[in-house]
């Protein structure tokens, strides 16, 4: 065999070994595994105007946005997301992992500083490893950390990079403490609202995320979002001062070399965005505080519960056997998890039935204590 090839192969089996193993299955159920945090991804609303789209135009924004791949609903969407998110400006890519490399590659220069908090997703840190900028990576969630990195720094520039909930723990970073770090500093802040959208928000701007809360020192906050998630759609952008668009379009090579993003999702996402309500976030809220009640884990500030498992096989074991009864959760394994404990994956919905709720409850609290003891066996 190849040389490369013997090198997968053996890899592979080690992560067979390890219960590591990982495939792309097609599965068929109740999901309470996907990130569809408002049900809005089937919303016939969502539906007619991506079809509408299609029809008046095409399948593909077919080039890039330099080119030819900009379109009328790409401007529109951004109009939208800018206003609603409470920014000057907005980008749109054709991934929100894409609009993190964009905003990190596009604001970090040679002496800037990236201080990148210890639980930021993959994106973030491929992104702060594509800037080849001086990288601190910081305890998470620890200010005085972030305040000693932007105080004994050398580099003229700072960039603090974080996200508004984090995905596993579904711990919230304190922004408003973070601002006031980067104007004592001359920082800028990044936040990564991926799991923030349709999730947090101020009463003023429901389910805007965390970000559009803050009132103050909004000139140094530049917010990425998602429109995969509470949007429904696909894609992702990137959101702050008429600078910050200017210098993403004009350096950023995701947005540059990336065939746009296609206009049925833009119109699909500009359309959630009008169906982002605070009947459905409550809705949403109260099935994630019903699964935490009886799930016995902590009530997490976005829609990600996780259920901590003894080991990797149990995880799996649980999702298998959850999958066979017409529940699709999902399992968080290393190395996915920053604290390499294996957790049960579940995600809170707007729309679920309070019987929905209740049988399922009922079922992954029996089978994964059925799987916990297996493993302890």
């Amino acid at each position: 065999m190849n040389a490369l090839f013997s090198r997968l192969s053996a890899a592979a089996e080690r992560r067979s070994t390890a219960g590591l193993y990982r495939s792309d299955l097609v599965l068929d159920g109740l999901d309470l595994a996907s990130n569809d945090y408002l049900g809005l991804s089937a919303h016939p609303l969502v539906r007619a105007a991506a079809i509408e789209e299609i029809e008046r135009s095409s399948t593909s924004a077919s080039a890039s946005r330099l080119v030819t791949g900009t379109t009328h609903v790409h401007h529109r969407l951004e109009a939208a997301l800018a206003e609603r998110l409470r920014h000057p400006a907005c980008v749109t890519f054709s991934s929100g992992y894409l609009a993190n490399i964009a905003a990190v590659t596009a604001l970090a220069g040679p002496d800037t500083l990236i201080i990148s908090d210890a639980h930021n997703h993959a994106s973030l840190i491929d992104a702060c490893r594509l800037a080849k900028a001086p990288t601190s990576i910081v305890a998470h969630n620890d200010l005085d950390a972030v305040e000693a990195a932007l105080a004994g720094r050398q580099q003229s520039e700072a960039l603090v990079v974080v996200e508004s909930v984090y995905s596993v723990f579904g711990d919230t970073a304190d922004l408003p403490c973070l601002l006031d770090l980067c104007v004592r500093y001359d920082a800028l802040l990044l936040v990564d609202e991926a799991h923030g959208i349709g999730v947090t928000g101020a009463e003023t701007a429901v389910g805007m995320g965390a970000a559009a809360a803050v009132s103050e020192f909004r000139d140094r906050l530049v917010v990425t979002a998602t429109l995969s998630k509470a949007l429904a759609s696909q894609g992702g952008a990137v959101l702050g001062a008429g600078l910050v668009r200017d210098a993403v379009v004009n350096t950023a090579r995701t947005f540059i070399f990336d065939t746009g993003l296609s206009p049925a999702m833009a119109a699909a996402a500009r359309a959630a965005l009008d169906l982002v309500t605070a009947e459905r976030v409550a809705s949403m809220k109260a099935a994630r505080a019903q699964l935490a009640a009886v799930l016995d884990v902590p009530l997490p500030a976005g829609a990600v519960l996780s259920v901590p498992m003894p080991s990797p096989e149990s995880g799996v074991r649980a999702r298998e056997l959850l999958c066979e009864e017409g529940i699709l959760v999902g399992c968080f394994r290393p190395p996915s998890v920053p604290d390499g404990i294996t957790r049960l994956r579940l995600t809170a919905r707007a729309g679920l039935s309070p019987g929905e709720l209740a049988y399922t409850c009922e079922r992954i609290r029996a089978i994964t204590e059925i799987c916990a003891a297996e493993s302890a066996a």
